[in-house]
């Protein structure tokens, strides 16, 4: 096999992150102007106007919507993995502070509301994460903060015009596209005015210290969380998983039919004034004008009405449904922010899957001691620590399965690409692998996209750690999947399978492993049109075309490949008790 990997145009990349590995290794904060130079340097496809005097508004909202809104007011970001190690470095009991949370990133951090943000880590790739998202936006904050200061630009913000044209006066005065500022609107929401206002009252000065610095403060968080895990399901330790990466609602929504019961009050919730466009979805849908699939649409109506007060009662009812149908829900606590589900096989009611769900024998479940093992998909190598951690410790590890996004290089948002070979950058190995899943396996249930199987993908160390020389090397070597997990998922494979660690910088065969492996990506985003991707926030309604067709596919894999193997296993005894 010919394989080349993209050394050239890596240089700035690999110097940036020796750069701030080795700042962090002080056991004082480092300021991130210190950064900077090496950041602007890398000429990241997220920054490309890093060194530029223009504010790069594309890098600005794509680091917001990864942030915190208490950003602004934050001096000083600790980053740690537990705790107690919290507690040890002086910062007392950081759970007592205000919980925060950004809109498109997942990581449990807490607010001590005046200037200190605490934010817990699963493995290095939060730092591949949080350090370029910082000095990407402190960079973009104080272009904004020196534009700012104009007095004609301050008059706008004091005697702020909420408009169209209000909004295009002042994008002019920043020397902005209108169309940014407009979309820095959206992000902000109610804070846009006071988020400008502390914008123009401050030069951002951040500084970062990293309290976890080994490979083995990882694995005991880790260790730590998965305990959590078996204290709340104990059978686990001995049953038969299938081990999912996805989200928290796909393949609930899936399995127990709440949503399609509960269909009147779901609609009822849409034909409010506010809901306008989702009832005219729902009425196009009804009409058959347009191919969206209907439960597609009340699983998504269903999650924006949980979100809303009106939403309580029925939160403790799905609650409730989801208990009697075998789903557990466990939050992660104390540690990284991964929650859990296990479901159990044989609890599941079969007149409530999702019609996509409906295989043959599937009410021979009911004897399975399998369980399903969902996680909120980790970021990078917490993806390799989690499955190593789970493989040891649960009965039989019958099958991997990872659902998520990635950008694309030969396709366009909504496409589901389906891998046979990763190229892993941490590793630096290229593993070859036989992918459960084929087009076939989507084709029908995917309405806006196209199915791209046979596909090379590369697991990137970070988003921001890439630059158009680094991706036009891999495009020209046949890689289109861009994403974060995939390689460090299949390094923890290797290990599941092979009596030894991983191996570096190799042609990794993978073929005949002793589980069902499938990984499927769904394109949120194109390279060439930064900052528009299906990350900028919520998930859109039409983003859930290939989110439920990559959560079909898996759950029919699953419910075929038990209720095959239940029924194996049941013949042979009928047989036997008839013979004698």
């Amino acid at each position: 096999m010919d394989r080349t990997v993209p050394r050239t145009g890596s240089e700035d990349i690999e110097l940036y992150i020796r750069t701030y590995y080795s700042l962090l290794r002080a056991s004082a904060d480092v300021r991130i102007r210190a950064l900077e130079e090496a950041h602007a340097r890398m000429g990241s496809s997220l920054h490309l106007e890093a060194r530029g005097l223009e504010p790069d508004m594309a890098a600005f909202i794509y680091a917001s919507l990864r942030l915190p809104p208490c950003i602004g007011d934050v001096r000083r970001v600790v980053l740690g993995q537990s705790r107690e190690q919290f507690a040890q470095a002086g910062l007392g009991d950081v759970e007592s502070w205000t919980l925060v949370s950004a809109p498109a990133r997942r990581r449990r951090s807490y607010f001590d509301g005046r200037s200190t943000l605490a934010c817990y880590i699963a493995s290095g790739t939060d730092i591949d994460d949080v350090v370029p998202l910082l000095t990407a936006f402190q960079i973009e904050w104080n272009k904004l903060h020196q534009r700012l200061r104009g007095e004609q630009v301050r008059a706008l913000l004091r005697e702020p015009v909420d408009t169209p044209e209000g909004l295009a006066r002042l994008a002019a005065g920043l020397g902005v596209a209108v169309e940014d500022l407009g979309r820095l609107r959206q992000v902000w929401r109610e804070r846009f005015w006071d988020m400008l206002r502390q914008v123009a009252s401050h030069e951002m000065r951040l500084s970062v210290r990293l309290l976890a610095r080994t490979m083995n403060d990882y694995r005991r968080a880790t260790h730590r969380w998965f305990d959590h895990v078996l204290e709340a399901f104990p059978p686990l330790a001995e049953r038969p998983v299938y081990f999912v990466s996805s989200n928290t609602h796909s393949l609930v929504n899936l399995l127990t039919g709440f949503a399609l019961r509960h269909q009147a009050a779901i609609l009822d919730f849409v034909s409010r004034p506010e809901n306008a466009d989702l009832l005219a979805e729902w009425r196009e849908i009804e009409r058959r004008s347009v191919p969206s699939s209907r439960e597609n649409f009340l699983y998504y109506a269903l999650k924006k009405l949980l979100s809303t007060p009106a939403g309580a009662a029925l939160a403790a009812e799905r609650a409730a449904a989801e208990r009697g149908r075998g789903i557990l829900r466990i939050p992660s606590e104390h540690v990284f922010d991964i929650q859990a589900q296990v479901v159990d096989l044989s609890l599941l009611e079969p007149a409530d899957l999702d019609p996509r769900l409906q295989v043959p024998e599937v009410e021979h479940l009911r004897r399975s001691r399998a369980v399903i093992l969902n996680i909120d998909y980790p970021l990078g190598l917490a993806a390799y620590l989690v499955l190593t951690e789970v493989a040891a410790r649960v009965g039989e590890l019958r099958g991997v399965y990872i659902m998520g996004k990635a950008a694309t290089l030969n396709g366009i948002i909504g496409d589901v690409m389906i891998p046979s070979v990763v190229h892993d950058e941490h590793s630096q190995n290229t593993y070859l692998f036989d992918n459960a899943f084929t087009a076939e396996d989507l084709a029908d249930d995917l309405t806006y996209g196209t199915v791209l199987d046979n596909q090379k993908g590369v697991s990137v160390r970070g988003t921001f750690l890439q630059t158009p020389r680094y991706v036009d090397v891999f495009y020209r070597e046949g890689y289109t999947d861009i994403e974060m997990e995939a390689g460090p998922y299949l390094s923890a494979m290797y290990e599941i399978s092979r009596p030894r660690r991983h191996p570096e910088n190799e042609i990794v065969d993978l073929h005949g492993l002793p589980f069902d492996v499938g990984i499927l990506h769904y394109a949120s985003d194109t390279p060439l049109s930064k900052g528009r991707n299906l990350g900028s926030g919520s998930l859109s309604y039409f983003g859930m075309d290939p989110t439920y067709a990559t959560a079909v596919a898996i759950l029919r894999r699953i419910l075929r490949s038990e209720a095959r193997r239940v029924t194996a296993e049941t013949e042979p005894v009928r047989a036997a008790g008839t013979a004698g």
